[in-house]
């Protein structure tokens, strides 16, 4: 018997590939969530709460009912009622999903009405006519590390050692507190989904992160057989962690079932900043002792965040360092402060992007005090094991990214002297970072079928968020089943094809990619058919994971990596400005290097908006945001970036049954601490803040001015 496959003599796996849906994308033929057509298409128009706490009076629904083109308008008084009483696959849901179940207003951006209409335009004018009447409550949207209401979660706590004993015996000790500031996901895609009840079934079309995650808390929330329900999410124009279930997923559903008829929700970039989830603001305590020679005696890590006083959200950023640096005493706390604010939630790299500032630029600081180089100082510090688990790395290439990072950056050449390199106008200086983020994996399903015309299908419930999943999926497949990749197509994004991990957590590529790997192989060994042998409907292989991810040693297992960068900083303007920016990664078995890179390249930009632009503002008053949109929250533009460098390392692990790690979030980490330690250098100046403003960059001018003495406080405003 021949078999459906003949050797290739070349492998997939490891070469650049173009995305196989980047055609459809530059040319504008790609259609995402708000642009897909459907007969008798309504519109929905969320109206959000203008107030921060109270509740509602009065809503003026029936002036509005009778505007043109006005189908309904949603409200506490009239919903249908759904249920928030479950455990959904990332825990219990956020109460805001409960929306117009009742009066309250527990913050400011809270879904009070939806006006449907049959067209955008009619909703949107009606919306903004609405009128809705409050008795408001006092209110605190104050995030301080000093709240009176703040608390340590239960199971925040990881110790190891006596950490006070350990300080106390210290030769050298720093006690310094960092501040990140809250910022937000900002995908160049606002949420949008379509809801339409089909034969009995619920089918939504969304842009979303998980496609059967979305329909599982859809089917909770409506109280429907998880059968009932169809999502798909075709094209994802960026997420970051924000796109998961919300408000505008519920709304959209008690619309179409209603009016029975398609009705879509799209979300402006206002809503956007105020319904969809923000990264904390963080406020972190880093105490350090070492001996003499830099070895780590003390390690202790208080991080503080803010949450909502509707649901507990941990912006885990002493998680960073439990996996990072040996010491004989290691603390790590996780402190949440509750105020009257919408819930956090994951943002690119969570605990991790801010962690990690505080702990490089810490540790920046205390070589500064030890006269010793800030990469001896972490070699020195270097663990066998996990400083805080004891359980082994799986791998663990921080060092050679260090090697290979130092000598394509040039820094054997550095002078380790603040304030003694000059341009003109502007000072320059260069500063590092380590950085890392966890390689886990989750249970996912998967299915390969082998067509009758001699190509390959590969069904998952992948989301390609940006990342290039598609084609990284089907060089995984085309490997395993040894043929070329243009045999071999890619469905993703449909509930319908079962279970599967979300696209977060840098999990995504490795779940996903070990189900059809599974799929792949079995369906070669087992069906070696020529391809006129294939009935009608090909022959299919399904797989399961969930055994395969159960049998893993339990390791520490991490992608790694070290961050260089260069500024220049003008003293009397305040300007910071990247010139250069280096990453090494130690992350496993890279799949695609194109796609690879521009994942590192895109991490470290965020990390230079990071560092120099993201903050944004809440009016204490309303409790809402100053300026939420992308005039008013900065990011780095095209000028704002330099070229930037992304390399890896080998980093295999032959224990590994899979060998991929993530890297789509990696590559912010560290990146804004190697960017702050940059500007250390140039100016002699410590900054503690993010971002580094302008006025911050004067404001530290000044007082060095006052103190010619290397500043190591800095403000804390």
């Amino acid at each position: 018997m021949t078999t459906t496959t003949t050797t290739t003599g070349q492998r997939s796996v490891g070469s650049a590939r173009t995305r196989i849906e980047g055609l459809e994308k530059v040319t504008g033929t790609a259609r995402y969530a708000s642009e897909l057509p459907f007969t008798e298409l309504a519109h929905g128009w969320l109206v959000l709460s203008t107030v921060a706490r109270g509740r509602i009076r009065e809503i003026g629904d029936e002036a509005v009912a009778a505007m043109p083109g006005v189908l309904a308008v949603l409200h506490h008084r009239n919903a249908p009622r759904v249920s928030i009483d479950y455990i959904g696959q990332l825990g219990a849901p956020d109460p805001i999903l409960g929306v117009f179940q009742d009066d309250r207003v527990p913050h400011a951006g809270w879904p009070v009405a939806l006006v449907v209409a049959e067209t955008s335009e009619q909703a949107r004018e009606a919306a903004e006519a609405l009128t809705v009447e409050y008795d408001t409550e006092p209110h605190d949207s104050v995030f301080r590390a000093d709240h009176p209401a703040a608390y340590t979660p239960e199971a925040q706590t990881q110790a190891k050692g006596d950490l006070e004993a350990e300080l106390a015996a210290s030769a050298v000790v720093l006690d310094a507190s960092y501040t990140t500031p809250e910022q937000h996901h900002s995908a160049m895609e606002p949420h949008a989904c379509t809801a339409r009840w089909e034969d009995g079934r619920l089918e939504v079309v969304d842009s979303n992160q998980g496609s059967m995650w979305v329909a599982d808390e859809l089917a909770k929330l409506f109280s429907l057989d998880l059968s009932a329900v169809r999502v798909r999410s075709e094209h994802v124009g960026g997420a970051f962690g924000s796109k998961g279930v919300r408000a505008h997923h519920v709304a959209a559903v008690m619309a179409a079932t209603q009016l029975q008829r398609p009705v879509r929700v799209s979300m402006t970039r206002r809503q956007v900043f105020a319904a969809t989830g923000y990264r904390s603001p963080t406020a972190q305590r880093m105490r350090l002792g070492a001996a003499p020679d830099g070895r780590l005696r003390a390690f202790g890590h208080e991080a503080t965040s803010m949450t909502s006083n509707v649901k507990e959200f941990i912006e885990s950023s002493a998680g960073y360092g439990r996996a990072m640096y040996a010491a004989d005493a290691h603390h790590t706390v996780h402190r949440v402060v509750p105020v009257d604010v919408p819930t956090p939630t994951f943002m690119r790299a969570p605990g991790e992007a801010p962690g990690s500032f505080a702990v490089e630029c810490a540790l920046d600081e205390l070589a500064e005090k030890l006269g010793m180089d800030p990469i001896a100082l972490r070699v020195r510090n270097e663990p066998e094991v996990g400083p805080v688990s004891g359980l082994p790395f799986s791998s663990r290439n921080l060092l050679a990214c260090f090697d290979e990072g130092a000598r394509r950056f040039g820094w054997a050449g550095r002078d380790p002297r603040p304030r003694t390199r000059r341009e003109g106008r502007w000072l320059i200086g260069t500063g590092v970072s380590a950085s890392t983020f966890p390689s886990g994996v989750a249970p996912s399903t998967a299915s390969v079928t082998a067509e009758q015309d001699g190509t390959f299908t590969v069904r998952i419930t992948a989301s390609d968020v940006g990342t290039g999943a598609r084609t990284a999926l089907s060089s995984i497949a085309a490997d395993e089943l040894d043929v070329t990749p243009d045999r071999v197509h890619v469905r993703i994004a449909d509930s319908d094809f079962g279970p599967a991990w979300v696209s977060g957590g840098s999990m995504g590529t490795r779940s996903w990619g070990w189900a059809v790997m599974a799929a792949a192989r079995e369906l070669r060994e087992t069906l070696p058919l020529a391809p006129g042998e294939i009935p009608e409907g090909g022959i299919t292989v399904r797989t399961d994971t969930a055994g395969l991810v159960a049998e893993l040693a339990q390791k520490e297992r991490h992608s790694f990596g070290a961050q260089f960068a260069e500024v220049a900083v003008d003293v009397t303007t305040g300007e910071v400005r990247v010139r250069r920016l280096l990453g090494v990664f130690a992350a496993g078995r890279i799949i695609n290097p194109l796609t690879a890179r521009s994942q590192l390249t895109g991490g470290m930009t965020w990390g230079i908006s990071m560092a120099l632009h993201e903050e944004a503002v809440r009016d204490e008053t309303s409790g809402g945001h100053v300026g939420a949109d992308f005039a008013g929250y900065h990011f780095a533009a095209n000028a704002d970036i330099p070229a930037i460098e992304a390399d890896w390392v080998e980093d295999p692990d032959p224990t590994d049954p899979v060998g991929i790690k993530g890297i789509g979030e990696i590559g912010i980490v560290g990146t804004a601490a190697a960017i702050a330690n940059a500007v250390y250098h140039a100016t002699g100046v410590r900054h503690r803040d993010l971002p580094l403003r302008p006025d911050r960059i004067l404001d530290g001018e000044s007082r060095r001015a006052a103190d010619p003495a290397p500043d190591q406080e800095g403000p804390h405003a």
